[in-house]
């Protein structure tokens, strides 16, 4: 969310848009704050409601970057009031695979924030079944992807020392300790297989004790946090993309993979299947069979033909998603959250939660 949030401010400056990005997370001030687990979460909220109260003093629409638990009540809630108490129009862009779940015990809190919205816009078909089955109506904008920063490299060739990529954070609904059991499997067919994962948390170590117990470690790198560009690197040096997740909504990974001219296997949960068709775009496995995943890679490791289709078709695929064709989904929003006004490139105020 936070790569789609600095992405969209950039692609709203470029057409003309003046644009203010309040943070959640902005570094405490002051520093020693964040040292103290009882009072450090008021240090940070205290300065964000502040900035959001001067922004939308010089703006005429928030965007509002939504999650799921205490993200919403800590984060969007407080910036829906500031924003209503400023009479500002908020469209609400909800993003996290767990909204099911979420919903399912707040749905009532959502629904009477969401009362006072002008807006809901969601990056998926998966998300908009989610919310209109507790009565919200949401549209579908989709995320955005560079086809510029993120392009093939030439197809790359999976031979004896094929290089696959995991890019999500280390946390458990990532399922990153599912890829590994699937790359062990992977190396019995293709010894000389490398893996790399691009991505940081709070897993890192018992996922690398994993790799150790699992006899991979050799072959198994954790690269910690990307930048865009190290990362667009990191997939031209690929042949196959895994995403093992167990819960997901529109994981911008899979989409930067097709991007880059990388197959795709991935588990087939939340809306991944909304981006991406079994045996067309990319294969798709079960979560939490890691069997599976790896009988999905070595498959497209084997057999080049099959590879070079998927690749194709991911690269027809995703050229729907460029700021070219996604930019005039927003204007349309932000006209109607400002009344139909015929121009919005005046002010556009970001809060991200």
């Amino acid at each position: 969310m936070a790569n789609q949030t600095r992405q969209l401010a950039e692609l709203l400056r470029s057409e003309g848009a003046r644009v203010t990005v309040v943070q959640t997370n902005a570094a405490y001030r002051p520093q020693w704050a964040g040292r103290l687990p009882g009072v450090r979460a008021a240090f940070r909220l205290v300065p964000y409601l502040v900035d959001l109260w001067r922004a939308c003093g010089q703006g005429r629409l928030m965007h509002l970057m939504a999650n799921s638990g205490w993200s919403w009540h800590l984060f969007a809630v407080p910036a829906i009031v500031v924003a209503r108490l400023r009479g500002v129009p908020v469209v609400v862009n909800y993003r996290g695979g767990e909204a099911g779940s979420f919903l399912s015990g707040s749905a009532g809190v959502v629904r009477l924030a969401m009362r006072h919205v002008a807006a809901l816009a969601l990056p998926s078909g998966y998300l908009q079944a989610v919310f209109q089955g507790y009565g919200m109506a949401g549209e579908i904008v989709p995320n955005i992807i560079d086809l510029q920063r993120f392009r093939p490299s030439g197809a790359p060739v999976a031979g004896a020392a094929a290089h696959i990529v995991v890019a999500r954070n280390l946390e458990t609904i990532y399922g990153i300790d599912v890829a590994l059991q699937a790359f062990a499997q992977i190396r019995q067919s293709v010894p000389l297989a490398t893996l790399s994962v691009a991505g940081t948390g709070p897993q890192l170590a018992s996922l690398q004790a994993q790799s150790e117990a699992l006899g991979i470690a050799s072959a198994v790198r954790f690269t910690g946090r990307l930048d865009r560009d190290e990362m667009a690197d990191l997939y031209r040096s690929a042949d196959v993309m895994i995403n093992a997740s167990r819960v997901d909504n529109m994981p911008n990974s899979v989409l930067e993979a097709l991007a880059s001219g990388v197959a795709v296997v991935s588990t087939d949960v939340g809306g991944v299947p909304h981006i991406v068709e079994h045996e067309k775009t990319a294969l798709l496995v079960p979560p939490d069979a890691p069997e599976a995943m790896a009988q999905a890679v070595v498959r497209l490791l084997e057999d080049a033909a099959l590879r070079k289709r998927l690749v194709e078709a991911g690269l027809a695929d995703v050229v729907r998603y460029q700021w070219a064709s996604v930019s005039a989904q927003w204007l349309a929003v932000y006209r109607r959250a400002l009344g139909g006004l015929p121009e919005v490139d005046s002010s556009v105020e970001g809060a991200r939660s």
